[in-house]
């Protein structure tokens, strides 16, 4: 029942690589895009997140129900 440490990285590289795609952006002047993708990698780390406590949530209630 341990932490699998790869969400982790994935977490960090979207925000990589969204962070890189914002500075590319705003320094050529698209601002607006450069906002869209920084939303947009936000929402895909919630996604993440969310399934994650999904799980969470589901384990929890197995636990308590004594269901496998």
């Amino acid at each position: 029942m341990g932490f699998d440490v790869n969400v982790v990285f994935q977490i960090a590289g979207l925000g990589i690589i969204v962070a890189m795609l914002h500075s590319v952006l705003k320094m050529i002047g698209k601002e607006d895009y450069a906002h869209w993708v920084t939303l947009l990698g936000f929402i895909v780390a919630l996604f993440i997140v969310i399934s994650l406590l999904s799980d969470l949530f589901q384990k929890v209630k197995s636990v308590f129900l004594f269901q496998n």
